[in-house]
């Protein structure tokens, strides 16, 4: 079973990660020109908080996750909310071929650090994006291990610079990075702990 799919049917009685989701809409909305002509993929939606919040400034919206319960969940919000430009994909990008479909942007919230290959799944999202689609990934930044806590096998955070670094090299512009929201949590020992979330955005080269 996914690790998240014992999560999914919680998932959004937690305030924070709709105040977090709100906090990274409200700044792709204001440094990504989106257009109702996009067709945008979000990769690792979870219970599609973001796309949701995306959904009216955009054509269409494909949503891929590998986890059956969290799938489930963005479902049934879909069809009660009547969101008729939202699809959604049980895949596992990762590890499974999405197939020859081209997005004008691609975005994804705390899901970078629970990919093992990330410099892998990057140059996924180049192959997948139009000459001068957008790409905006929002992740935490460097910490020191205790956000997941033992045991956890991804990615403590993200150097910005290392990231940057990384996406210059598939051919990403206009690299940007700024700091969108503060995760305040309380932590075993009783005291509390701020984990900062950054979102970066870039983009590929126009058509020539």
């Amino acid at each position: 079973m996914n690790e998240f799919d014992h999560k999914a049917a919680e998932w959004d009685k937690n305030r924070m990660y709709h105040e977090r989701a709100a906090a990274v809409a409200g700044e792709i909305k204001k440094v990504i020109p989106l257009s109702r002509e996009w067709r945008a993929l979000e990769f690792g939606p979870g219970t599609g908080l973001l796309s949701l919040l995306l959904k009216d400034q955009l054509k269409e919206i494909t949503l891929i996750d590998s986890s059956t319960g969290m799938v489930k969940v963005m479902n049934e919000k879909i069809a009660a909310e009547g969101a008729k430009n939202l699809r959604v994909l049980h895949l596992d990008l990762e590890h499974e071929d999405p197939g020859d479909e081209k997005y004008d942007l691609i975005y994804n919230l705390m899901v970078l650090h629970h990919v093992t290959d990330v410099e892998k799944i990057i140059g996924k999202f180049c192959d997948m994006l139009n000459p001068g689609g957008y790409l905006a990934v929002a992740d935490l930044c460097s910490e020191d291990g205790s956000f997941h806590g033992g045991g956890f096998t991804g990615h403590r955070g993200f150097e910005p610079a290392k990231l940057s670094a990384m996406l210059e090299e598939r051919g990403f512009e206009e690299i940007s990075h700024r700091k969108v929201y503060v995760i305040d949590r309380v932590m075993a020992d009783g005291s509390r702990k701020q984990f900062e979330v950054f979102l970066m955005t870039a983009s590929l080269p126009g058509p020539a």
